[in-house]
């Protein structure tokens, strides 16, 4: 098998690294994991606020999009004017009439110079005389053209132009002005239509008969044979659409946005564009079907915005087809926008159109687009979430990362001072390699080093074979000395840790905590207990779904005694670490069931009390780490301490971690130096 090929370069400053891989967005979401422990909770907040990938550059969240958007169509509705649509219209009838008056007057004109002309003959006359009346007649038609377009169209429709030239431009308008109005309504069908004949429009009536045909069948719940229709009108699609449900739902959208801009002008601007539309449509039977495919597919499709209107208070003005695509843009900046609000999966958006919306917004948006589609795949492909019956959930590899997360987010706040950074011996007689070695001394465990045995043999002597060794050559491995803990955490979830914002720092600690434990000192034992108003036993999978009990009461006597239970199973040195924020308010009766009282009532504090003596006689120390504590819990934790002579630490949710780690491995130190 031949191995891939890498080439490199020399970096030189434009070359862009990787932006964003599936570790970057666990890192993104780890306090939002921490706090929910739902991992499509967390992607979907993440997808809606954006990001930053590793390079600085911003991943736009739905939020900002959605903003562009609302932006975007502020600013057409602010720069335009519908009226434009008559204005252009009004041109250029105006400009071709115009060119007909001048034609009929060169004509008037040029009757009169033969009029006076003596060498006319009488037949001459008569018919400068003749074209003298036919010109005042035409200018008298043109002085009488109604001043509504659709008039003005009708009458100069029934007129026989003087000017070639101006006939030309009419009819030219006519075609033109009917393409528009079919685009506006069909936009698939753009391309088919051109110079259309009088058969083709007949032929277009039959396709949409043939359409309504089909919709009335589907309504019957019967199959319509989209395969045929597409055989024989398939030179009106140009988009080839695969499926009948794609056809319509493009030809509703399109007449929506039609209906769209009928609804967002002034009534006398709707009704002149309906009479010019009936006019420029003259077959009756063609608007019959069009109507009525109208009528049919808002009924299919009742959310295609059929009756959504826009405000538009500019002064550029916009013509037919102008506003044509400015309804287009405006119904898909809608369509995107709604889809984005209503879209609760980040695997969802890989639906969205990304040239759309690069149309619509640009290069930076769609790229952000693509990128949070793809958050929930490259997860899944790392194999740090799993889809399990519908629902995501963290892996085993993914928990791992989880607390190497919080774990490295609480070493970096520490400086090398907290962390202890003097040297400490510990190395001996053990089982774990520390993979540093030394020069074999007599009496050492001869754990030979082979690598740097040889190594040194070859440098002694200068190479060559055989290799012969001498006792000088000898290098060994080094051990670590081993000392076996065992730790339960006990993690306060009553309903005051997350109104006085202490949840997340403590929850963070206990994975953090948990991650050290299990990839420094692997031989370590850990157990968690969660205490509200009864205590629990927690597994490492529960702990970044965990959350805090909706009940009063802060059962600590509960949770000392299970983690007593806990401990009597395990060996080594016992502690118990504790995080809470307030002083006990519940404890167990005799038949298991919950005694809560604010405040403490004494027999709450006696029975607590109790369990802490009986974990002092089982030799575990309890280490008491204090959120924001009031007197009350300051005065109990003191007796605590009189009591197991564990120490005690008043903190805040800002260093909670400093403290707690920094305790426990000191702890250990001390533990190696003692041995």
């Amino acid at each position: 098998m031949v191995g891939q090929r890498y080439r490199y370069s020399k970096w030189d400053g434009t070359q862009r690294g990787f932006e964003l891989d599936a570790f970057d967005v666990l890192a993104e979401l780890t306090d939002d994991l921490m706090y929910h422990g739902d991992p499509m909770a967390a992607l979907r907040r993440l997808m809606q606020d954006g990001f930053e990938d590793r390079n600085g550059e911003r991943v736009q969240g739905l939020r900002e999009i959605m903003e562009r958007l609302r932006e975007e169509r502020q600013e057409r509705l602010e720069n335009y004017d519908l009226g434009g649509v008559y204005d252009e219209i009004n041109d250029e009838l105006s400009e071709l009439t115009a060119q007909e008056r001048q034609a009929l007057e060169d004509r008037h004109s040029l009757a009169d110079l033969e009029l006076g002309s003596l060498a006319d003959t009488d037949e001459d006359r008569r018919a400068a005389e003749l074209a003298k009346e036919t010109t005042t007649n035409k200018q008298m038609q043109l002085d009488m053209l109604p001043d509504d377009l659709a008039g003005k169209v009708r009458g100069l429709q029934n007129y026989e132009f003087e000017s070639d030239e101006a006939q030309s431009r009419f009819d030219e308008l006519l075609d033109r002005l009917r393409q528009q109005l079919m685009e506006q309504q069909f936009d698939q069908m753009a391309g088919a239509m051109g110079d259309m004949s009088p058969e083709d429009m007949s032929r277009m009536k039959d396709m949409m008969a043939e359409l309504n045909k089909m919709l009335e069948q589907r309504a019957r719940g019967e199959e319509p044979d989209f395969d045929k229709f597409m055989e024989e009108y398939g030179d009106f699609f140009p988009n080839n659409p695969e499926s009948l449900d794609e056809l319509l739902e493009d030809m509703a959208r399109q007449m929506a946005a039609m209906q769209a801009l009928l609804n967002s002008m002034t009534p006398e601007q709707r009704q002149q564009l309906m009479d010019l539309s009936n006019q420029l449509m003259e077959d009756l039977d063609l608007n019959f079907e069009v109507s009525r495919l109208g009528q049919n597919l808002q009924e299919l499709f009742p959310d295609a915005g059929w009756q959504e209107s826009y405000d538009f208070s500019g002064f550029d003005p916009l013509g037919l087809a102008e506003a044509s695509d400015m309804m287009r843009e405006l119904g898909q900046i809608d369509q995107l926008e709604q889809f984005l609000r209503q879209t609760s999966n980040p695997q969802a958006l890989a639906e969205v159109d990304l040239e759309q919306v690069k149309r619509l917004l640009g290069e930076e948006s769609a790229a952000s687009l693509e990128r949070v589609s793809e958050l929930a795949k490259m997860m899944e492909e790392q194999g740090l979430i799993q889809n399990k019956e519908g629902r995501l959930e963290l892996t085993p590899r993914g928990l791992r990362r989880l607390g190497q997360q919080a774990l490295g987010d609480l070493f970096k706040r520490l400086s090398p001072d907290k962390m202890g950074q003097h040297d400490s011996d510990r190395t001996g007689i053990g089982h774990e390699r520390s993979y540093a070695t030394k020069p074999y001394e007599f009496g050492d465990p001869f754990n030979l080093n082979i690598e740097r045995t040889v190594g040194n043999a070859l440098r002694r002597s200068g190479g060559g074979t055989p290799v012969r060794l001498t006792p000088e050559d000898f290098e060994i491995e080094q051990t670590e000395r081993q000392v076996r803990s065992s730790t339960v955490l006990m993690l306060d979830l009553s309903l005051s840790m997350p109104m006085r914002n202490n949840f997340l720092p403590a929850k963070k600690v206990a994975i953090a905590l948990h991650s050290l434990i299990t990839s420094q000192f692997p031989r370590d034992y850990m157990g968690i207990v969660s205490f509200s108003e009864v205590a629990k036993e927690l597994t490492a999978a529960q702990l970044p779904e965990v959350s805090w009990d909706f009940v009063y009461g802060t059962n600590m006597q509960h949770a000392f005694r299970l983690s007593r239970a806990m401990l009597a199973r395990q060996t080594g040195t016992k502690q118990i670490i504790m995080i809470t924020d307030g002083e006990p308010t519940a404890h167990l009766l005799d038949d298991g069931r919950p005694f809560f009282s604010y405040p403490p009532a004494q027999e709450t504090i006696e029975q607590t009390l109790a369990e802490v003596m009986r974990c002092t006689r089982d030799g575990i120390t309890i280490n008491t780490f204090m959120l924001d504590p009031d007197w009350g819990l300051r005065g109990f934790v003191e007796r605590i301490s009189a009591i197991n002579k564990g120490r005690a630490f008043f903190t805040s949710p800002e260093n909670l971690g400093d403290y707690v780690l920094v305790d426990f491995i000191e702890h250990k130190r001390t533990l190696l130096k003692g041995r």
